[in-house]
């Protein structure tokens, strides 16, 4: 059966103009040649120095290119874009307005509206942007607890900006990263921390067993601080935990968390 949930803390950002797939190709960390009608791409921005600004969906629809994004970055993703314009021709604004972000998931939704597959994980199913509301079946919250239960990071809930690696939240496996593209922002230290094997922690999917705790709560393995929780509902989470205590008793408030390693992830032998 397939669900619609209609998404309120998602918008978006419309890149218009000839030069507007070569003006984001060198700037985030997906391959934007990709994108098609019906074809999403899952990319990030990141500082020069490779730490996570904003990731979102790339889709194309006529002349234009439309990010869906979390929309409390939108209004500053459109003007960190509109800096590297320069010659370009391009135009750039948050379009968060003009539509209204749905996810659909258990089969494809058949709508009459701007669609393409979530090209994270099959099981993610469909982003749908449309001009007004489209008629659900589903909450966002039902929603919240699909993509936890996959294991998928969702913007700042679970990502820290100026902080976190691409590849300590699961871009690699999740078709998030193109490593044959060419050079965009924050490129060295991506392939760097992918080929020195410098990944130290990870956002792992977790099971709750007790109260669940409020984000950035620590997780401590036998007192030592490992990670920390991030987004959370009911008994399934998120946190960010040092590869190294994967198979300690991890403590976070008043709950036990328990590491699920998912058929999608990858992770260093030992961790493993």
């Amino acid at each position: 059966m397939t669900h619609l949930a209609h998404l309120p803390e998602r918008g978006v950002v419309e890149i218009g103009g000839e030069d507007r797939v070569g003006f984001l190709q060198g700037l985030v960390s997906n391959d934007v040649a990709r994108v098609a009608p019906g074809r999403a791409v899952w990319a990030a921005l990141l500082t020069p120095q490779g730490k996570y600004l904003a990731d979102f969906f790339i889709l194309a629809e006529g002349e234009r290119l439309l990010l869906d994004c979390e929309r409390g970055q939108a209004a500053d993703l459109a003007r960190r874009l509109a800096r590297f314009r320069l010659r370009a021709k391009v135009t750039v604004r948050d379009a968060s307005e003009d539509f209204f972000v749905h996810a659909a998931w258990g089969g494809e939704p058949g709508l009459d509206a701007i669609t393409a597959a979530d090209p994270r994980l099959p099981e993610a199913g469909f982003r749908v942007l449309a001009p007004a509301p489209l008629p659900t079946d589903a909450t966002a919250a039902a929603w919240d607890a699909h993509r936890l239960s996959l294991g998928l990071p969702d913007g700042t809930r679970d990502l820290e900006t100026e902080k976190t690696v691409l590849l300590e939240a699961g871009f690699d496996e999740l078709d998030g990263v193109s490593w044959s593209k060419g050079c965009y922002l924050g490129q060295e230290l991506t392939a760097r921390t992918k080929y020195r094997g410098l990944i130290k922690r990870r956002l792992m999917p977790v099971t709750v067993t007790g109260p669940l705790p409020p984000p950035g709560t620590p997780v401590l393995a036998e007192e030592r601080e490992v990670g920390a929780m991030r987004s959370g509902r009911d008994t399934l989470g998120l946190a960010l935990l040092r590869l190294e205590a994967l198979g300690e008793r991890l403590a976070c408030g008043e709950a036990v968390l328990t590491p699920r390693l998912l058929d999608w992830m990858r992770l260093p032998q030992a961790a493993a």
